[in-house]
């Protein structure tokens, strides 16, 4: 007999077989063959697409301009940039984006207490000099005098963990946020507004910072935040239904980052010119921001201060912060169904 059967890149072949349980046993192995040498994610996907962001330059960048992702996950990884973390909820909920790299915390938090199908799997990337609010200086506002904001422009994006950060720091200093004229800027749009002076400080992150202080300087450091516990942290964030669907690809997605966050370590040098490509920014000031950032290992991500317990945590802190601010109308009890560590194992 002659059997018809089409390979990873549907070519057509065609074999003579024997019968019974011989032919049975060679058609089981065949199969097994196929699955072995065809990456199954070209059976069944045209592309994965990540969301990411412009002006944030992170290790795994390497492994996004030389293709690895493409190679590992054996399928064409588009990358499409994106302004907040809340556009990144929204285009997975669309399905416009499977995977969300370096996603906010405060955008998933708010997404899944409205409801969003999406899960976090990951802690991208941790850091607190890159994300500050930046005063001018001929306003003459320092932490101590904190209080001048009450009354004043400001400008922020909102609903992301600049905007949650903004918060913990304005309650720390003890300055009434709601007295404060908070408007909705994305941080490229912020630095143009505190350089013009249409705003007495700005907070973003990212690329926009370096601009920003030529005219200002944080009112509070990172580090100084850090000591009064506002930490800062990015998170990979995947739909409910990709991960479902794909759990192979999510999971190998998770192993090249954490291979390219390591060799990044290892000689950083090496990598900052792609990674400057990646990020649409010079050298000098790639390496000043990546500079201050933390990438944990999958094996870190899984301790106590992670996900095992700390991430579960800080989501319900989060979500109980921006409740107070007025960005959510309720929170969940429990946030735990939506922090997914099997990815990591």
């Amino acid at each position: 007999m002659m059997r018809v059967t089409k390979n990873c890149y549907g070519r057509t072949n065609v074999k003579k077989t024997g019968t019974g349980m011989k032919r049975a046993g060679a058609l089981g192995l065949a199969a097994l063959f196929i699955l072995l040498i065809c990456p199954v994610t070209a059976l069944s996907l045209d592309k994965v697409t990540i969301a990411y962001f412009l002006e944030w330059p992170t290790a795994n960048q390497v492994a996004q301009i030389e293709k690895t992702y493409d190679a590992e996950l054996g399928v064409p990884v588009e990358w499409r940039a994106f302004g907040n973390g809340n556009e990144m909820t929204q285009a997975m909920v669309s399905g416009d984006v499977d995977i969300a790299y370096s996603q906010g915390f405060v955008p998933f938090v708010v997404g899944v207490t409205n409801g969003a199908p999406i899960k976090m799997i990951g802690v991208a990337v941790t850091y607190a000099e890159n994300d500050l609010c930046i005063v001018r200086d001929d306003a003459g506002i320092t932490k101590e005098t904190a209080k001048q904001l009450e009354g004043k422009k400001v400008a922020s994006p909102i609903g992301n963990v600049t905007h949650y950060k903004f918060l913990k720091t304005m309650e720390h200093l003890g300055v009434d946020a709601d007295k404060i004229n908070l408007v909705q800027m994305n941080p490229a749009d912020g630095a143009v507004a505190l350089i013009r002076g249409d705003v007495v400080m700005a907070c973003a992150f990212g690329g926009a910072l370096g601009r920003m202080k030529t005219v200002g300087k944080p009112l509070m450091t990172g580090a100084e935040q850090e000591a009064v516990g506002i930490n800062t942290f990015d998170i990979i964030s995947v739909s409910n239904k990709f991960a479902e669907k794909h759990p192979a690809i999510v999971k190998k997605f998770l192993a090249v980052t954490d291979k390219a966050n390591k060799a990044y370590m290892v000689d950083p040098e090496a990598a900052y010119g792609t990674i400057a490509r990646a990020a649409g920014m010079d050298l000098e000031a790639t390496k000043t921001t990546i500079g201050n950032f933390g990438f944990p290992t999958l094996e870190e991500q899984q301790g106590a201060n992670w996900f095992g317990g700390g991430v579960q945590a800080a989501t319900k802190g989060v979500a109980e912060v921006m409740a107070e601010a007025g960005a959510l109308d309720q929170i969940l009890d429990d946030y735990s169904a939506f922090i997914d560590s099997s990815f990591l194992k």
